[in-house]
């Protein structure tokens, strides 16, 4: 019961991400007259805030009660966004957005850990994919809304979603503290209490990233971003629009077809693959990456059915999603040093948000300077190498012949 009262939270907690970003810009740059600088800086001070926020929680997760991290995480999220209904600065706006990024991504590492806590070991990657579908779910219902109710004409038009979002976190927030009531740790979980953290966050650092099998996560968890997720909301889109010359409601359709298809095959997914190794997976991911790419290159040979083929490409690429999430949380968190849990899936977080900033600012170059045929490469050979490392991730997960290797057994401080 906890799990499931953990995955509904996080889908709530999802409802502002749906309902304010994809119209925040257009709402300062046009709507308030602040015009495109100020517009940017708010997506990158959201951006900003979910990295400083990301390490800094999963420490604090692994010090204390992870549940009261993630509440607390999630008040300050709620109080940050609620408060752009009183923003009437370009100073309040940015000052909004930063706290509502810091508050929306340290929950993340929080609620990963009670996951680890409060689920059997054999359990995690059903419940990761139930998390996952959740949160796409609460995104997609808090666009919607915002959809039909945001209106950019009037200077108040957000509003409504900057109240969706704030109730969202508050909600989120008493799901998870009713659920955490009187909880430990589950007696099929192979999480300790025993260890404790290093005072350093550098000395934290050089401990996770002492093994090599972390480090290839890292490669991988930053090449699969890249591939796909740091293009999803801004480049992709571009590349439609500017190079496809396909209408924007193909945009919204590919969009929807993306989130049918991970809620149509995440649980089927989930039980063909059970058995499979994560390194496994992750390169199966890497090669749908590979495809997706291939398909919507072929777009430019075929301008007739170029808005058919960009939107299968999103549902292509939602197959690798289903396995992605599920799979990449539990692993990174099965080689995380003892007693550090929380951070080592903070700073993968952090990792995996500064990249995909990244993501817009490199398709805005090559897009921009009409090298989109640099675009399709560049993402290509980016998949390519998350296949390769994900195929040395195995590589290093396998003992050292005549020297047996015990498997990793991840723990969490004590408060």
């Amino acid at each position: 019961m906890r799990a499931k009262l953990l995955v509904l939270a996080s889908s709530l907690g999802m409802l502002g991400w749906g309902a304010v970003l994809p119209f925040q810009y257009a709402y300062a740059a046009d709507t308030r007259g602040w015009g495109a600088f100020v517009a940017a800086a708010a997506s990158s001070l959201f951006s900003v805030g979910a990295l400083v926020a990301a390490p800094v929680a999963g420490r604090l997760s692994d010090r204390f009660d992870p549940v009261a991290v993630a509440v607390l995480s999630q008040l300050l999220g709620a109080v940050g966004v609620g408060a752009l209904v009183l923003a009437d600065s370009p100073t309040g706006f940015l000052a909004g957005m930063f706290v509502f990024g810091l508050g929306l991504t340290a929950a993340v590492p929080a609620k990963q850990v009670l996951v680890l806590r409060w689920v059997a070991s054999a359990d995690r990657r059903r419940i990761f994919a139930y998390k996952f579908t959740g949160e796409a779910l609460g995104m997609a219902a808090g666009a919607y809304v915002a959809g039909h109710l945001v209106d950019l004409r009037d200077a108040q038009g957000l509003d409504v979603g900057f109240v969706t979002a704030a109730a969202g976190f508050a909600i989120s927030s008493l799901v998870i503290g009713l659920a955490g009531r009187g909880a430990g740790i589950h007696p099929g979980s192979d999480i300790s209490t025993e260890g404790a953290a290093p005072a350093s966050p550098r000395e934290s650092l050089r401990l996770i990233f002492a093994s090599p099998a972390l480090r290839w996560t890292a490669v991988v968890t930053v090449t699969l971003a890249l591939g796909f997720y740091a293009q999803f909301e801004s480049g992709l889109p571009a590349y439609g629009l500017t190079v496809l010359e396909i209408d924007t409601a193909a945009i919204g359709t590919a969009a929807a077809v993306n989130a049918i298809v991970i809620v149509a095959l995440q649980v089927i997914v989930v039980r063909l693959t059970a058995h499979r190794s994560p390194p496994t997976l992750l390169m199966a991911v890497g090669a749908i990456w590979v495809l997706s790419w291939l398909v919507l290159s072929s777009a430019q040979l075929a301008p007739g059915a170029a808005s058919a083929i960009f939107v299968t490409t999103f549902g292509i690429f939602a197959v690798g999603e289903t396995m992605y999430s599920p799979v990449l949380s539990p692993l990174t968190a099965s080689l995380a040093p003892r007693g550090m849990v929380g951070q080592t899936l903070g700073i993968f977080g952090a990792l995996q948000t500064t990249f995909s900033a990244l993501g817009p600012l490199v398709a805005g170059a090559l897009l921009g300077a009409g090298f989109a045929q640099g675009f399709l490469g560049l993402h290509l050979a980016i998949s390519v190498l998350a296949v390769y490392a994900a195929w040395r991730l195995r590589g290093a997960m396998r003992p050292s012949t005549g020297q047996p290797t015990p498997a990793p057994r991840p723990a969490l401080a004590s408060a």
